[in-house]
């Protein structure tokens, strides 16, 4: 008899979970590894944001909220993109989720049939295939490598839709590899998408805050309004507030969705934690200079590295612009040492050098590998060092 199934058999545990979890059971050991493969800030949670949540809990705020989120929050929400954005939504074309990985699930589940496809640009964040093959869909996976900044070309997306298609996704800034599109860039691939009003798109903008450079913030709605009505914007409080553990992420888009969406974590989760999005609303209500020091910081860490890493032969690491992870081409550096690829690399980086990265092939990209720098300029230094070493 079978136990498990066809579905589960289908898709691949996470890599990054996977590597964190090797990391920490060498750290168990007693060994010192130096963590590189972590994808959440080092900072600490606001402390406005944290005492929001102390004041929760002491008002009895501990029962069931709304599937969706508390007014409150969703208000919140619809202000924050208003404000930010120059986005306009009504109380039902938002919603809240336990994290932004939620937000991209439930879409997946309402909106995907057998045998519909979804192109996904390579590198991608490790989870969207896999929740794609969850909904019985097909992922398309189309590459942007180093060459062209990581970034999608219109020729590229044409090329990939079919009668088929019903979900385009992108995510800037990127993770892996910190891309940000422009303006011009947001537009060219939106002449495409008008073409095809069968295809919804997703944007990812859990990155919004963590960027550099002179340019503002935009989006695909924003770089193209008459897109709103089939995009959904996900997005939360995990990265530009330091809040990862809390599981609040957020999803705006047209109300025939969201309601759909809003169905299947009622059946699946329910409401997100309440004292979470007491926390979120003042994260998105309070002050916000915390975001500057923190992505000042990463700026430094980011111009560190870069340059570090491109003095060890046979490592190529371009410069990004948001998020905060390098992703450096490392052909060069796996045959010097004689290893097969890069996942080859990771394991030999995290056994013999003990330092934890996540190999490319994770992200749709072999040869590559991710650095985190989501850590102390102490443990980049020493990581880069023995990286350097060998």
């Amino acid at each position: 008899m079978t136990i498990l199934s066809d579905r589960v058999g289908k898709v691949k545990p996470s890599a990054t979970l996977a590597i964190t979890a090797k990391a920490n059971e060498l750290k168990a050991q007693g060994i010192q590894i130096v963590s590189m493969g972590s994808g959440e800030p080092d900072f600490d949670t606001p402390k406005n944001v944290q005492q929001a949540a102390v004041e929760a809990i002491h008002n009895g705020q501990t029962r069931y909220t709304a599937v969706d989120g508390t007014p409150e929050l969703k208000q919140a929400i619809r202000d924050k993109f208003k404000r930010e954005n120059n986005l306009e939504y009504s109380p039902t074309e938002v919603m809240v989720s336990s994290g932004g990985k939620q937000v991209f699930y439930n879409l997946c589940q309402a909106i995907l049939n057998n045998g519909d496809e979804v192109i996904i640009p390579s590198p991608y964040w490790v989870s969207y295939p896999d929740m794609v093959i969850l909904a019985d869909a097909t992922p398309v996976i189309v590459e942007a490598g180093l060459e062209q900044d990581f970034k999608i070309t219109p020729e590229q997306l044409e090329a990939s839709i079919t009668k088929k298609t019903k979900l385009f996704v992108i995510n800037s800034p990127s993770n892996p590899t910190g891309a940000v599109y422009s303006k011009a860039e947001l537009q060219a691939l939106s002449a495409v998408l008008k073409n095809h009003p069968q295809v919804f798109i997703i944007t990812d903008d859990i990155y919004e805050h963590i960027r550099w450079g002179e340019d503002d913030f935009i989006n695909i709605v924003m770089a193209d309004t008459s897109l709103k009505e089939r995009t959904i914007i996900l997005n939360g409080v995990s990265k530009g507030y330091a809040m990862t553990g809390w599981r609040i992420g957020y999803g705006a888009g047209p109300e025939i969705i969201i309601k759909a969406m809003k169905k299947i974590q009622g059946q699946s989760t329910s409401n997100p934690c309440s004292i979470a999005q007491a926390a979120a609303l003042e994260a998105l209500n309070g002050d916000q200079s915390f975001i500057d020091t923190m992505v000042s910081a990463f700026e430094e860490r980011h111009e560190y590295i870069v340059n570090a890493l491109n003095a060890i032969d046979g490592i190529e690491c371009p410069r990004s612009q948001g998020a905060f992870y390098s992703f450096p081409r490392v052909e060069g550096l796996i045959k010097r040492l004689g290893l097969k690829d890069d996942v080859e690399l990771s394991t030999y980086c995290l056994e013999e050098l003990n330092i934890a990265l996540v190999p490319g092939s994770a992200f749709g990209a072999p040869g590559y590998v991710r650095f985190s720098f989501a850590t102390s300029m102490e443990n980049i230094k020493q990581a880069v060092t023995r990286l350097g070493s060998v």
